[in-house]
């Protein structure tokens, strides 16, 4: 069963297309038939398949989560009480929680059965740019 690390880099808040190299890996593999598994070994962003076509899809989400979770210095957030890390950590656990972290794609004739317009993204809720590991697990 093939596995690997994925080092992806941000560039703050946002959305990152792997979509390349998992479908590299698959091909990389030569499984005709499976599952392609993905987990993200962190805890303030998170893993989404979406439309890659279309570049507002992707503006869109990051302002509709900026408006559904604002940082925690905004007065709506005086609730929250893991702060020291900055205004932008705790709410990046709240977006975390509201997606996934683990994604589960088939493999149909040695490729991901993705539809035409989807991608693979990661999402990242921080502010700063961060180094993000994302593992990648093929079973047959």
């Amino acid at each position: 069963m093939p596995q690997t690390i994925l080092r992806l880099e941000t560039r703050g808040q946002g959305l990152t297309e792997f979509t390349r190299e998992a479908e590299a890996f698959v091909r990389g593999a030569g499984l005709d038939e499976g599952l392609l598994t993905l987990f993200v070994r962190h805890t303030s962003c998170s893993l989404l398949v979406q439309e890659n076509a279309d570049p507002d899809v992707r503006r869109d989400l990051l302002a509709f989560f900026q408006r559904l979770v604002p940082p925690s210095d905004d007065p709506s957030m005086r609730f929250m009480v893991h702060t020291t890390e900055g205004p932008d950590d705790m709410p990046a656990h709240v977006k975390s929680a509201l997606t996934t972290v683990s994604l589960g794609i088939p493999v149909v004739g040695g490729r991901l059965a993705l539809g035409t317009w989807q991608g693979i993204y990661l999402f990242e809720h921080r502010d700063r740019p961060h180094r993000r590991e994302v593992v990648l697990h093929l079973s047959p």
